[in-house]
């Protein structure tokens, strides 16, 4: 099982950290027993002597039972955090193995909730399942078993007081702990809420939506509190049922022991003794509560852990690397290749056919919706097609090991993408070994070496999360400097310079041609943009319906013409 998996290399802490509990609940047992002995064989008759050793003896009691504590506390703690190290590292590692198709399915929001929020709750739950599961019952039936010791007759309440204690408690579990999970429900899409709205606050703003996302925010955590407030009327019934009922019994064990002890059947130091295992049993029983509550969280946080290793990875594996007779094979062909996302209905590619030679300038246009950025992300497999044979450089994208064929391409989406630290450690994701002279060469021919420099230490000034701190235009250079730097065989640029002017633009293309060994596909909504491209492909709903040069197209294609005169209006187009 997967879960005992995550526990190997901590056996030997899972083991001695309910030990050492255990042994800490004998020395507390011991202690009332110490405590009758003191009273009925030291006070009462007068012998200092009995009552100094039993005073210290419940003080080594004391100790002992504070160092077993502590010490099972460490291993529970050694275990449950190592548990959870093996755990989130190998989440991690199966969901960078999923494919955007198998992401998609779950959602990014749910992934991230499941390795934080649900990875404490589960490593909490081992922490609390080590420390008190054995505990509680231990103490609860080892102190029924010790007043049977002290006084046989007596004990009978213990026999009455413990099953209804326990119904108690039962009774308000069965209620609570299917409400715990819908709290917990409940908070998951509280998350993602505040998760999208954090994202998404520029587009809430200049839309003025704050006031309607604070009210659906407001009633989704009134639903929460509904929730908590209902779970938390009914847990906190325990506490005071609990209570009566273990006053009652302390009552009756008072009243009882009078009588007995008048009759000289009992002494007063058994009375006491009794009393307090009556009070261990009411505490450990409210902690088995609470840890049923904490276990069942973590149970339930499993489960859904578990759901996403359960996702198989779409994506296949195989070993193939580059080689260099692959040089001479065409760099991209699609045979017959259509295209349909996870319940996404209609296909957003459909039975596309073409070959890219090495070295070919391609650009690819059509309108919004057209499966311009589904054709171009099947080249490094981020989704797969689901009819159809993609190949790039002579074999299929299937047979190729997944690194070795991203390696060999560069791949820039529309939105660019960076990452905190420096500029230098972001193009280098490109080329962890790049030296200063490839990465200003990549900066120079994105046109992002000019702003570069202005900034102060250059290649090594910050950039903050996101990249936050440079516009659209120099986010999306510097994205294009990161692939460049690798010197990919093939470049796709899914309309990755629509933030950019003209002008920057002209000189990136320029600076692309002269690139004679690496082939280029470049997406855009321009038609001005392509018009230097060896054949441009044109899409419209899923199709290729036209392909050829810039000036072909312009008197063979209808949706193309359209598309070029709507921008230029019938002007050539030249910068």
């Amino acid at each position: 099982m997967l879960f005992f998996t995550f526990l190997k290399g901590r056996r030997k802490e899972a083991v001695l950290a309910p030990l050492f509990k255990l042994l800490e609940v004998v020395f507390e047992l011991s202690v009332p027993l110490a405590v009758a002995s003191l009273i009925d064989d030291g006070i009462a008759k007068g012998d200092m002597h009995h009552v100094l050793m039993m005073a210290l003896l419940m003080v080594a009691f004391g100790i002992a039972g504070l160092v077993s504590s502590v010490t099972a506390q460490y291993f529970a703690a050694k275990a449950a955090i190592g548990f959870t190290l093996k755990m989130k590292s190998a989440l991690f590692r199966h969901i960078a193995s999923l494919s955007e198709s198998d992401r998609d399915r779950v959602g990014g929001a749910t992934l991230i909730s499941r390795m934080t929020n649900d990875s404490t709750l589960v490593q909490n739950g081992i922490n609390m399942f080590l420390r008190l599961f054995m505990r509680s019952p231990f103490v609860v039936f080892g102190a029924a078993a010790a007043a049977f010791l002290v006084d046989s007759s007596l004990a009978l309440t213990f026999a009455v007081v413990i099953p209804l204690l326990s119904l108690i408690v039962f009774l308000i579990m069965r209620f609570t702990v299917p409400m715990y999970r819908r709290a917990q429900l409940a908070l998951d899409g509280i998350l993602a809420r505040v998760r999208e709205n954090l994202t998404g606050i520029r587009v809430l703003r200049a839309f003025g939506k704050e006031m309607d996302e604070e009210a659906e925010f407001s009633s989704s955590l009134s639903s929460l509190v509904d929730i908590q407030l209902s779970t938390g009327s009914i847990s906190a019934l325990l506490n005071p049922l609990t209570y009566v009922t273990v006053n009652l019994a302390v009552a009756l064990l008072v009243y009882w022991g009078r009588e007995r002890f008048l009759s000289g059947m009992i002494e007063v130091g058994s009375i006491v003794a009794l009393v307090n295992y009556m009070t261990q049993i009411l505490t450990e029983l409210i902690k088995l509560a609470n840890l049923i509550v904490t276990i069942s969280r973590a149970v339930a946080s499993w489960k859904r852990i578990n759901s996403v290793f359960e996702i198989q990875p779409s994506l296949s594996v195989s070993e193939r690397g580059y080689t260099e007779e692959d040089k001479e094979s065409d760099a991209v062909v699609f045979s017959a290749v259509s295209m349909t996302y996870r319940q996404g209905g209609e296909p957003s590619l459909k039975s596309a056919d073409f070959t890219i030679k090495r070295g070919e300038r391609v650009g690819i246009i059509g309108g919004t919706g057209s499966g311009k950025t589904t054709l171009v992300s099947l080249i490094p497999r981020i989704y797969d097609a689901t009819d159809g044979c993609v190949s790039v450089l002579g074999h299929r994208v299937k047979d190729w090991d997944i690194h070795a064929l991203r390696s060999l391409i560069g791949y820039v989406q529309q939105k660019a993408v960076l990452f905190k630290g420096t500029i230098r450690d972001n193009i280098a994701w490109g080329k962890p070994d790049a030296s200063d002279d490839e990465i200003v060469e990549a900066l120079k021919a994105a046109e992002a070496y000019e702003f570069v420099m202005e900034k102060k230490n250059g290649i090594l000034a910050p950039v903050e999360e996101g990249g936050k701190n440079f516009s659209g235009g120099q986010r999306q250079r510097l994205s294009i400097a990161r692939a460049l730097v690798r010197q990919p065989e093939i470049l796709i640029l899914d309309d990755s310079s629509s933030a950019l002017d003209y002008a920057t633009e002209a000189k990136l293309r320029h600076n692309l041609q002269d690139r004679k060994s690496m082939t280029l596909i470049t997406v855009s909504q321009r038609a001005g943009s392509l018009r230097t491209m060896d054949r441009i492909f044109v899409l419209d709903k899923g199709c290729i319906v036209a392909s050829g040069s810039h000036e072909e197209l312009l008197s063979t294609s209808k949706i193309y013409k359209e598309i070029y005169d709507s921008q230029f209006g019938g002007q050539d187009g030249k910068e």
